[in-house]
């Protein structure tokens, strides 16, 4: 009796990870500007070493969590005005076996936090690219204000 007490414990508690992981999910979801994103982590073996998650835009940043993490804090978070995509390719050697065919890798420049990649779908990238250059020139909160028009004064005969 005892053992199956325990592997009724067990099983309970499982389910209840698996639970708070998919709930996690749901609710990182539900702020929109979500995308599935791969984040290279570490470089010792080549074509190893990546993390799968997804990527949340807020505002000028791109906040990387892992998929199966319970922690709501980003593991990395890729500032816009620092980013600068220096290389795409496709999937090589091992890299194939870990994303699906129709995802390209982008090697970037995050300033001085150094190099990094990251991967996704190729229909996403485009939208990835087109909020990378749709920053605003200058700082935030540097845009000058518009200028007003007035209506020329008119000369009566």
């Amino acid at each position: 009796m005892r053992i199956l007490e325990v592997f009724g414990i067990c099983f309970a508690v499982f389910f209840a990870l698996l639970f708070a992981i998919f709930f996690r999910q749901r609710l990182l979801n539900l702020g929109g500007g979500t995308i599935r994103l791969h984040v290279r982590v570490s470089t010792m073996l080549p074509g190893r070493g990546w993390s799968t998650g997804i990527g949340q835009f807020v505002g000028d940043e791109l906040r990387f969590h892992r998929m199966f993490s319970l922690a709501f804090r980003p593991k990395r978070v890729l500032d816009r005005e620092v980013l600068v995509v220096e290389e795409q390719r496709r999937p090589e050697g091992p890299e194939r076996l870990t994303m699906p065919a129709q995802w390209v890798v982008l090697r970037c420049s995050n300033g001085e936090a150094g190099q990094i990649e990251i991967a996704m779908a190729e229909s996403t990238v485009t939208g990835f690219l087109s909020w990378l250059e749709a920053a605003p020139p200058g700082q935030p909160g540097s845009v000058s204000p518009r200028p007003t028009i007035r209506p020329r004064p008119t000369i009566e005969h």
